[in-house]
């Protein structure tokens, strides 16, 4: 493991490869999709390349992978996108040649199950992108939010550093995306509730690494992508975020204790822990509902800090991953933490 590298930016006007190297939902539900792509073109001025499975349901890793190689080799592609999520994207990694993509650096952009593919750029020295898919944060009903917008953009052209900021407002609550009603307005938002911190008595600034905490949990399983020397994450910032798939608090807790007994916890001098997403349509919880599970998420990553790593300092309800709007964390790229100040820097 070399110390990770940023990849060079592309500029407005430049190719950007859009891959689905989870599931290829533009294939069902091309409304945001193609929404996104809009924007890509209008808003950022990039040109967005698809590829053989990029909308093909049921793609195989093999076909996946060999998506990611050719956006990769590809010397007229300046950056890499993916279209969203999903569930199985660590059968893809074996796949992977890695001398291809190490002699072929680009800014790789993606969270959520994509944080397998994040994880194995770290492992190779190349600083990616947590956050800002194309369906969800590009294709968001109405108008993609100035925060996030913002913070796109500062990700995908800028080499400096950019301090990230409190959303004003926020949401969680989603709709049918099936539904071309669902994008003739903006979603409803609630007022944003600041960050809350803990420990936060010292300046932390190192490389960061984490991303969507049930697909660390398979990293973990599978024994992939976590380095085995631990030693590369001393003085670093973890961060963390949950899926819509809404893991119970003691779900939450059991896997960061895993964690712990690994002895990563306690590696990293900093947690930045993501705004819960706390609304599916398989969990349509009420505000008061949501406020509970946020609750007891916070509880759990508490006890878990508490025990493994009661020194380090930890910010809660960052606007990183599963929700709206969401700030771009660079994946081994450098964050600074100031507690005594409240603010969080990165550097893209």
């Amino acid at each position: 493991m070399t110390t990770p590298a940023y990849p060079p930016k592309p500029v407005p006007g430049d190719r950007v490869a859009v891959i689905s190297p989870s599931t290829a939902l533009p294939g069902i539900l091309p409304l945001p999709y193609e929404l996104g792509l809009e924007r890509l073109r209008k808003e950022y001025g990039l040109e967005p390349v698809e590829y053989p499975a990029t909308r093909r349901m049921g793609s195989t890793p093999q076909e996946r992978a060999d998506d990611i190689h050719a956006a990769f080799a590809d010397p007229d592609v300046r950056a890499v996108m993916a279209s969203i999520g999903g569930d199985d994207q660590i059968t893809v990694l074996p796949l992977l040649d890695r001398e291809l993509i190490r002699a072929n650096p680009k800014p790789f952009f993606g969270y959520s199950d994509n944080t397998n593919l994040l994880a194995y750029l770290w492992n190779m020295g190349i600083v990616g992108y947590h956050g800002a898919s194309v369906m969800c944060e590009l294709g968001r009903p109405g108008a993609m939010d100035p925060l996030t917008a913002e913070s796109v953009r500062a990700a995908l052209f800028g080499s400096g550093e950019y301090e990230l900021r409190p959303a004003e407002r926020w949401r969680d609550v989603d709709r049918d995306w099936a539904d071309p009603a669902t994008f003739e307005s903006e979603p409803e938002t609630r007022p944003g509730t600041g960050w809350t911190w803990v420990n936060a008595d010292r300046v932390v600034e190192g490389r960061g690494w984490g991303g969507c905490l049930e697909i660390l949990a398979w990293l973990l399983m599978a024994d992939r992508e976590i380095p085995r020397d631990l030693s590369v994450h001393d003085g670093g910032v973890l961060f963390l975020e949950t899926s819509e798939e809404l893991p119970s608090g003691e779900e939450v807790f059991r896997v960061l204790r895993n964690m712990g007994e690994r002895g990563l916890l306690r590696r990293f001098s900093a947690l930045l822990m993501g705004r819960a997403k706390t609304w599916s349509f398989e969990h349509p919880n009420s505000p008061e509902e949501g406020a509970r599970y946020a609750a007891e998420q916070r509880e759990a990553v508490l006890r878990a800090m508490r025990a493994y790593a009661p020194d380090t300092t930890i910010v809660f309800d960052v606007d990183l991953g599963h929700t709206d709007p969401q700030i771009v964390i660079p994946y081994g790229g450098v964050i600074r933490v100031d507690g005594p100040a409240r603010r969080i820097t990165v550097t893209y």
